[in-house]
């Protein structure tokens, strides 16, 4: 079975590596009040560049976040020093929220090996290991794009999946936001779900900002109503949570057919799109 995470003893003997590039992926949600990159100056592990997810995106869309163009992604990928060919370690200061994302994001344009380190800059700082502040510089480097368009899906693709029963859409935002019965973080954004879809909180997930053990992960899935067999295509709120159910899916060597990009927010905001408040209704595929 696939393994993308790597522990903190096996980075802490290989910081010095010179085809590695260690990578802070740290963002978080509006409601969290903090910045990640003010979090990077002050703290983080030695070597690491800072990886902006609001910065590295589609700055034309009025979504928050959408994938960049790849020639701009291999552009900004060069300018931190990272080659596709590079050994890539995502963290963030959460112990496991948004570098999924960022690993999502750099496998999806052609990186070769990515993984995540374990437990995140928490678990590194609670072992008391070394820590450097202000920015790094590193060599610029060429990023060669191989661009899998297939892993991003849009918002016709995945409307077509609900209806016809072609993928399964598992929703990773919190169960309250799913059925309506909590508002949602951003403003004019309605709280409910896709009809057909199915509500797997990231959260389950996990256990004190690690991954929980591939058992307890397909558990969740089961408990979700998920069906082993069929396609999966992964949402949030805004593509960031998505990618821990991403993750989880690819260590239990099912990956997902893809990441609704634009994910609750754009279908949300999209004029004539249905959405249901309660629980998930349980769909199989069409026959």
């Amino acid at each position: 079975m696939p393994n993308n995470l790597v522990s903190t003893n096996w980075l802490n003997e290989n910081l010095e590596a010179p085809d590695m590039v260690i990578v802070d992926g740290s963002w978080y949600l509006p409601t969290q009040n903090r910045d990640g990159k003010a979090e990077y100056l002050a703290r983080h592990i030695p070597g690491a560049v800072h990886f902006d997810i609001d910065e590295i995106s589609d700055h034309s869309s009025s979504l928050p976040h959408m994938m960049p163009r790849p020639e701009e992604f291999a552009r900004q990928m060069g300018e931190l020093g990272i080659s596709e060919s590079m050994r890539i370690v995502v963290y963030d200061g959460a112990g496991l929220f948004s570098a999924p994302r960022v690993w999502w994001m750099l496998r999806v344009f052609g990186a070769r090996d990515v993984r995540i380190l374990d437990g995140g800059l928490p678990k590194w700082l609670s072992e008391g290991r070394p820590v450097a502040a202000g920015p790094v510089k590193r060599a610029p480097a060429k990023f060669t794009v191989r661009f899998d368009a297939k892993a991003v899906a849009d918002t016709r693709r995945v409307r077509e999946a609900l209806q016809t029963g072609a993928a399964q859409v598992v929703d990773a935002r919190s169960e309250e936001r799913f059925t309506g019965a909590a508002p949602e973080i951003r403003p004019g954004i309605q709280s409910g779900h896709m009809p057909g879809a199915l509500n797997a909180p990231s959260s389950a997930f996990l256990d004190h900002g690690r991954l929980r053990p591939p058992a307890a992960l397909a558990q969740v899935l089961d408990n979700a109503g998920v069906e082993s067999d069929r396609p999966i295509i992964t949402s949030c709120g805004s593509g960031v949570s998505a990618a821990i159910i991403s993750l989880a899916l690819d260590e239990l060597d099912r990956p997902a057919q893809a990441l609704y990009d634009g994910s609750w927010t754009e279908w949300a905001s999209t004029r004539g799109l249905p959405i249901e408040t309660g629980p998930a209704k349980r769909i199989s595929a069409k026959r």
